[in-house]
């Protein structure tokens, strides 16, 4: 391809709406333009990493036994309404209603669709295990749409879903996606970890998500520092932790604190240290008081809180409702004297002579201690994880964190959706049995961001080579002059014919100006055509990410290239 009939509209300067990295870096290199909030148009240079790796998840999702198919993009309600969705879902399912007032959804995900499908045409267990996947646009109306194509409302995603006889074939399903993922995105060149996690609005009973590691990323997750475990903080485990030396129970003491509301104001005005406080906070559960108590250095989880309540909708409670539940205002609720239910994290089941709040304004009580002065309901894993906690599932780890961009997420459904919409088939006995199913996404274009957010310098993107535009670029310099002309077309045949995706920059613009075009773009490998160089027979290889510069004969520039392509296209 020829850059001076190609269409990359590079521009210098960063757009002043565009926050993270991998944005800034697409609009500047020509790879993405902005339509409507969270819709974008794909310009060539984009379009061309995004198809390298639609073409990695398709062919490792063959090699995996998926089959591929096409469902439509609007999905009629009626699936939904049978799946209890359509209400649960909210706002970010776009309804619609056809001239004939029926309603419909542009499909964020197609669960129930695939569902119809199968329950519809498989019959049989003999049909089953079959994994049927699409790669299509989807559509989710975003709150606030931002970060470019890492939280778009219409986004490209690869979507698969497995039916099996029963569970046990059901996690042999979800075992070969799960090692299919990870060779997606170790062919993307991706550095990645594959976390436990919540498993949200999809359901089932279990997921991991496969985490881009980047400074960038909007999830924090943990990984062990000793074995594999890895988990985003949403769905880490806490090990429970050991009660420290058995100390007598100390006579309770009020103290007064005016205007001290905070665990840092009432902590320095004690002279306790933040761990020796419980954190009293009100929540409405589907809209019913609860109360939840953590150690005062911990963070409540509001999503284990929320599983653990099995509740719909959990929220804090507003001021009005602390103070019908406490008796005070915000910043003085304990758990003494509290009728409502109240459900404390493991941490504080060891904790002796704690400070809490009073539940009077400017008061705090010192040495409460659990059963004596209060009790709890029920105790649950219901704080996050920090640096340096235990491991839950080794004895020699600690707690790592980490920050990673969600680009797959592989769901143990269970029967959440074959049994709502009545998904069945007939066993080896004849007796009908309901089918077992699990579901896999991954996001291409967040892939392709990720991958940007990850890989990039003051110059701009640094791609990997397998999901690069192009394999290498040729920046010929002084075109008009016939020996770089002739040399440079030489070159570009003969890394064509050898399977390499050459970009010939031959416009006729100051070599400077080429070379950063050519870093802003991304592409990993360059070859410098000059005629200085050209008259000794050489020319300059430039490898993106290393900054690695050889002077060579033109046979042995073609050779170095057409090897190192080769050897990053090579299929795991």
């Amino acid at each position: 391809m020829r850059y001076s009939n190609y269409f990359i509209p590079t521009v210098k300067e960063t757009p002043a709406d565009a926050e993270v990295v991998s944005h800034q870096l697409m609009l500047r290199a020509g790879m993405v333009r902005k339509l409507a909030a969270g819709i974008y148009n794909y310009l060539p240079l984009g379009l061309r990493s995004i198809r390298k790796v639609e073409n990695i998840v398709r062919e490792e999702m063959n090699r995996a036994g998926a089959i591929e198919i096409l469902m439509p993009s609007v999905v009629p309600a009626e699936l939904w309404q049978e799946s209890e969705r359509w209400e649960q879902y909210g706002k970010e399912l776009l309804r619609f209603k056809d001239r004939k007032d029926a309603q419909f959804c542009l499909g964020p995900t197609h669960e129930e669709v695939v569902t119809d499908l199968v329950r519809r045409e498989i019959k049989s267990y003999r049909q089953m295990p079959i994994n049927l996947y699409q790669i299509q646009s989807k559509f989710r109306d975003e709150i606030r749409p931002r970060f470019g194509l890492m939280r778009g409302r219409e986004f490209i995603m690869k979507d698969a879903y497995s039916f099996d006889v029963d569970e046990k074939a059901a996690d042999s399903s979800y075992d070969k996606m799960y090692q299919a993922y990870r060779r997606i995105f170790e062919r993307c060149g991706l550095k990645f970890r594959a976390v436990e996690a919540d498993t949200g609005s999809i359901g089932g009973s279990s997921s991991h998500e496969f985490m881009v590691l980047a400074d960038s990323g909007e999830d924090a997750i943990v990984s062990c520092s000793a074995c594999e475990y890895a988990a985003n903080v949403e769905k880490a485990e806490a090990r429970p932790i050991e009660a420290g030396e058995h100390a007598d129970a100390r006579a309770l003491e009020r103290v007064a604190t005016p205007e001290k509301r905070t665990i840092e104001e009432v902590s320095e005005f004690l002279g306790v240290h933040a761990a020796a406080m419980i954190k009293t906070l009100v929540l409405l559960a589907d809209n019913e008081p609860v109360v939840a108590l953590v150690r005062g250095d911990h963070e409540l989880n509001e999503i284990k809180l929320k599983n653990f309540l099995h509740c719909t909708e959990l929220e804090m409670a507003n001021d009005e409702v602390v103070t019908k539940v406490t008796g005070a205002p915000v910043g003085f609720a304990g758990p003494v004297g509290l009728t409502v239910k109240i459900v404390a994290d493991l941490a504080v089941k060891g904790m002796k002579n704690a400070a809490t709040g009073g539940n009077e304004k400017d008061l705090h009580l010192k040495n409460v201690n659990l059963e004596r002065d209060f009790t709890v309901s029920q105790f649950a894993d219901i704080r996050n994880v920090v640096h340096g906690d235990a491991c839950p599932r080794c004895k020699d780890g600690v707690m790592e964190m980490w920050r990673g961009i969600e680009v797959g997420h592989v769901f143990k459904l269970g029967t959440k959706y074959s049994k709502a919409l009545k998904a069945t088939f007939l066993d080896a006995d004849g007796k009908d049995q309901t089918i077992f199913m699990g579901c896999y996404g991954i996001g291409i274009g967040r892939t392709v961001a990720a991958c940007i957010e990850q890989n990039n310098d003051a110059n701009g993107i640094i791609f990997p080579l397998p999901i690069a535009p192009f394999h290498c670029i040729i920046s010929a310099l002084n075109i008009k002059e016939a020996p770089v002309r002739e040399a440079s077309e030489l070159i570009y045949q003969q890394l064509v014919e050898a399977g390499v995706e050459v970009l010939l920059d031959d416009r006729d613009e100051r070599p400077g100006f080429k070379f950063k075009d050519a870093d802003l773009i991304g592409i990993p490998l360059r070859i410098v055509v000059g005629s200085k160089n050209l008259a000794e027979g050489n020319v300059e290889l430039k490898e993106r990410k290393s900054g690695e510069v050889s002077l060579l004969p033109i046979a042995e520039a073609v050779e170095r290239v057409t090897v190192a392509v080769a050897t990053a296209l090579a299929r795991i």
